[in-house]
């Protein structure tokens, strides 16, 4: 079954210093673009310089590396985040977005970088297709599993982020063959894939049934964020003073200027 598609849609794979969003830098990013006028994806890979919030070199630390194989010499002539997120960021214009597990990682991650680098894009407001949560709600496995088990294939190349991604696309239009009911939009795709509605990507910050903004972490879980910083106007500050993603204070200073 085709692949209904009324934008492109990208499909991407981070490679990171680790997997904390806060303080870990990309060091590769993979890209797969799918067109409206054709299926033929054009592949994009680009290695990055990671960098400190002082603006230091960040050493690759020696667990990421037997992960994916990228040292500090691999990435030391290449270009910061800062230096490619204008390009990257128009490439992604008007583009919906797909990966494997990626609105848990990939996607906050991405967010922190770009607004570290003082890029201004909403990642929220692009339809996105998590092909792991297709996958497990069809097959409960994991991307190598899935590849094998939708493309009968072995996963050459795991963890890295070309061939991940590319695997992630092939798996997505595997699916679209193997499940009738699957819708072929990418809207109603991004729908069957998501995860809890939340307002961040950290998930500090959910929906509630009436599309209000509540916490979903601490002691006023569940409770309003406008009602709580009525309230209790030093747990914004508290919250801005902490290790919180970038992403999720531009959320809650949303939130505390619509209070003024």
């Amino acid at each position: 079954m085709k692949l209904n598609l009324k934008n492109p849609i990208v499909f991407l794979d981070l490679e990171t210093t680790g997997v904390d969003i806060v303080k870990d830098r990309i060091v590769e990013i993979s890209l797969v673009k799918v067109t409206p006028e054709s299926e033929k994806p054009e592949v994009k890979t680009r290695r990055i310089k990671p960098l400190k919030d002082n603006g230091e070199v960040m050493h690759i630390p020696e667990e990421a590396t037997a992960v994916h194989g990228i040292t500090d010499e691999d990435v030391a002539g290449e270009p910061t985040f800062r230096q490619i997120a204008k390009s990257l960021a128009e490439y992604l214009k008007g583009c919906d977005l797909g990966g494997f597990n990626s609105t848990r990682f990939d996607i906050p991650m991405l967010a922190e970088e770009f607004l570290r680098a003082g890029v201004d894009i909403d990642l929220k407001r692009h339809k996105f297709v998590d092909v792991q949560t297709i996958f497990h709600k069809k097959e409960q496995r994991t991307l190598s599993a899935a590849y094998m088990f939708y493309c009968g294939k072995e996963l050459e190349g795991a963890h890295s982020a070309e061939a991940d991604t590319l695997a992630t696309y092939e798996v997505l239009k595997a699916q679209l063959e193997r499940y009738d009911d699957l819708p072929t939009d990418i809207a109603g795709l991004a729908e069957f894939s998501q995860h809890a509605r939340t307002a961040d990507y950290a998930g500090r910050i959910l929906y509630d049934e009436q599309d209000r903004e509540i916490f979903g972490f601490g002691k006023h879980k569940g409770r309003l964020v406008e009602e709580v910083f009525r309230k209790e106007p030093s747990y914004y500050d508290w919250m801005m003073e902490g290790e919180f993603p970038l992403y999720t204070k531009q959320v809650i200073t949303r939130i505390k200027t619509k209070l003024k």
